[in-house]
């Protein structure tokens, strides 16, 4: 049975208009000065987190979008390793899957190693 692109369509467009609208609100990274130390260190603490956030969300934001791409060129659901089909049960969890889950551990491997040498783009898988 062929894979309904529409329905991964709908269901990428949807995050990628989260994921924007989240990316753009940067307020917790405003830098306040604050008289007590605890308050500064708090404030410090909280800019981290909200760094960290919005880092995780670009890279999410640009596998949404690396996925939609694929969509319009007809390579959505195939493996950029191996090229075989991913299966349609990982689509489901993540849409925007590059890689089947065999070659999604070899990358992750080759990443940790420092030997990857594709595009890291397409590679960082973060569950939502």
């Amino acid at each position: 049975m062929p894979l309904n692109v529409n329905e991964f369509r709908k269901l990428l467009e949807a995050r990628q208009k989260e994921l924007l609208s989240n990316v753009s609100d940067r307020e917790e990274i405003r830098i306040e000065n604050a008289a007590e130390d605890f308050d500064r260190l708090q404030q410090q603490l909280n800019r981290e987190v909200a760094i960290r956030n919005l880092d995780r969300e670009s890279k999410l934001l640009k596998n949404v979008q690396s996925a939609l791409r694929r969509i319009d060129e007809g390579e959505f659901g195939i493996c950029l390793r191996c090229e075989e089909a991913i299966p349609e049960r990982r689509l489901k969890a993540l849409p925007w899957a590059a890689y089947c889950v065999a070659c999604q551990e070899v990358v992750d491997r080759q990443i940790a190693a420092g030997t990857f040498d594709g595009d890291r783009d397409d590679v960082s898988e973060l569950a939502a």
